[in-house]
């Protein structure tokens, strides 16, 4: 995997934005990592990508090599992070793709600057609706009547929230690979070498409480959620939207891209990857980037 330099600028809040860059060109690329992540997950994309257009991968307040000055309780507010970025960086024009919870955030960005998101391209995005939490049982499945809405309780969750908070504070890096192995690696593995760049980056997420609360009360659309009613926001994204999805995404079930395809109706394509699941750009380079590609032009 080729790597690209990481480069930074502060933003007006204070806080520091990291990002890597390549290419050239007018079209501008931009593409948000997901949980767990970081732009170093984006790498052998953008050497895909970089011979045809001018490639922009940030990393989110609290991850990578970004700044975790101020806590965050919305993805909005990572958003608004990045659409500062893009200000200070002198983007004008530019399609967004977004990956899982970066899905939630590019959507956001593109209902705050319809005049400059040319398009948003979705990778196993998070649900137009949020991603619910729940309280677990004894056997440690969730209780669908009982859903988790408040930080205390998510930073206390035995399944989903501790043992990443455990791995990430002991780095222990055999845990975070046997977690990604069993749900996001399941059908196709990175080399070694590549794998052990995504676990230290992993490594580096400070906000892990703070997306997961994010992620359970993003709600773009007027229905109300488990965690409360939707912002309405959908209206004010302007640009055609482009779902890829997994069909065997153990992360972000596929029915929940059939629910965003639902919800833009005739603004939105829905393109499913027929057998990936919830890493594109491990289960199959190639497709994901023909697909890409195809619909970035």
């Amino acid at each position: 995997m080729k790597q690209y330099v990481v480069k930074t600028v502060q933003i007006p809040s204070g806080e520091t934005i990291a990002y890597r860059e390549c290419g050239q060109g007018n079209d501008v690329v931009v593409l948000v990592h997901g949980n767990m992540s970081s732009s170093v997950h984006f790498q052998t994309t953008m050497e895909k990508l970089e011979n045809d257009f001018k490639v922009y991968a940030v990393d989110l307040r609290g991850f990578g090599d970004s700044s975790y000055l101020q806590e965050l309780n919305s993805l909005r507010d990572f958003a608004l992070d990045i659409e500062e970025w893009a200000r200070v960086t002198g983007l004008n024009q530019f399609t967004l793709v977004g990956w899982s919870t970066g899905g939630g955030v590019v959507l956001e960005m593109a209902a705050d600057l319809p005049n400059q998101v040319k398009k948003v391209i979705l990778l196993d995005s998070v649900g137009i609706k949020g991603y619910p939490m729940f309280k677990k049982g004894p056997d440690y499945q969730p209780i669908l009547t009982q859903p988790i809405t408040t930080k205390e309780d998510i930073k206390v969750d035995l399944v989903q929230v501790v043992p990443i908070l455990m791995a990430y504070a002991n780095k222990d890096k055999a845990m975070l690979k046997a977690i990604w192995n069993a749900v996001i690696y399941n059908k196709v593995q990175p080399n070694e070498s590549d794998y052990d760049l995504y676990l230290d980056a992993m490594i580096k997420q400070r906000n892990l409480v703070d997306v997961d609360y994010s992620l359970v009360h993003f709600n773009m659309t007027y229905d109300v959620s488990l965690a409360g009613q939707g912002s309405g926001r959908i209206d004010l994204i302007k640009c055609p939207v482009v779902i890829l999805h997994g069909t065997t995404d153990m992360v972000v079930p596929f029915a929940y891209a059939l629910e965003m395809k639902t919800a833009f109706g005739d603004r939105a394509t829905l393109i499913p990857l027929e057998g990936i699941g919830h890493s594109c750009v491990t289960d199959d380079l190639e497709l994901f980037v023909s697909t890409l590609k195809a619909n970035l032009n």
